[in-house]
């Protein structure tokens, strides 16, 4: 018998300073404010992004436990037997922590280790408000910076029974192009073969309404600067993956949200005088236009925007 499948409810960001972020989310992005309440009933700033909540902590907040830094903290799976969907995926939980809810529904908290780094907290689905598209659709994926994609596809699609929706490779390559000119011969071109600067095997995993975006360094060489007011690239892009590997190991890595405009939304935030990377698209994967800001822009947060149709 098959597992079947559970679904994404909330993630949980912890962010130096609630209130900017918030005015971020809820001001600039437009995303609806919704309720959301953790441990014995306490609210926390909380907004809709398609049928995922974005839920803000502090770093000390206690719903966390102990040594949360800022960035992506963990995503809360909902499933309808989340002791018997865990089972069946091959998962344990901690019982220590099984006093922890969120809308009174409440969680256990599967090793991180055993899901590749990925922290995350399953309980009963919660009434949540759907938010109506605008400005942000929905989470277009959650980068997760991935030590085996291979080892990541047998958890969460065999084990976990999420689907599968594609994969790719990206790469960078570099192509020099050698000048003969001679006075009597003339100019003779020579192209040498292009030689890879960087690349990331990628695989998606559809869960709920977006998927996880496993991401994994194939090409240990080098490394690349970020200059930020300039478009990033896709050495950049593995680089990141790379350090973050090498410093965290793997784990949640960054969160997108899906836009249909992304050069009005990148200008809206960089006018704003929020801190960017991309400041317009650039290609990414999936035949996306994508843009990132700065994670000083939201307290410590990797975000960025993706625009692309739908295949």
């Amino acid at each position: 018998m098959g597992i079947k499948s559970a679904s994404l409810g909330y993630v949980a960001l912890v962010v130096r300073e609630i209130e900017p972020v918030a005015n971020v989310f809820g001001g600039l992005l437009e995303l609806p404010q919704v309720e959301l309440r953790v441990g014995e009933g306490r609210a926390v700033s909380a907004f809709a992004a398609g049928e995922t909540v974005l839920a803000l902590f502090d770093p000390d907040d206690p719903f966390l436990g102990e040594d949360a830094q800022p960035g992506m903290h963990h995503l809360g799976v909902c499933a309808d037997d989340p002791e018997g969907w865990l089972r069946r995926a091959g998962l344990g939980s901690n019982a220590a922590m099984n006093a922890s809810s969120v809308n009174d529904a409440p969680q256990h908290w599967p090793d991180s280790v055993a899901v590749g780094g990925v922290r995350m907290r399953v309980g009963r689905p919660f009434d949540a408000v759907a938010a109506p598209p605008g400005r942000i659709e929905r989470i277009d994926h959650i980068g997760v910076a991935s030590a085996d994609n291979a080892d990541a596809l047998r958890l969460f699609c065999d084990g976990m029974g999420f689907v599968l929706e594609s994969q790719q490779t990206d790469i960078e390559v570099r192509t020099a192009v050698e000048s003969f000119t001679s006075d009597k011969y003339g100019v003779v071109y020579h192209s040498r073969p292009p030689e890879p600067v960087g690349g990331l095997r990628v695989a998606f995993v559809t869960v709920g309404d977006c998927e996880l975006e496993f991401l994994q360094d194939f090409d240990p060489g080098g490394e690349a600067a970020i200059d930020h007011g300039r478009p990033g690239n896709t050495k950049q892009d593995r680089s990141a993956i790379a350090r973050f590997i090498e410093r965290r190991g793997a784990g949640l890595h960054h969160l997108a949200l899906k836009t249909g405009a992304i050069d009005e939304t990148l200008g809206l935030l960089a006018d704003a005088g929020l801190r960017m990377i991309d400041t317009a698209g650039r290609p990414g994967s999936r035949r996306a236009r994508i843009g990132f800001m700065h994670p000083a822009a939201l307290g410590g947060v990797l975000l960025h925007f993706v625009e692309r149709e739908e295949f």
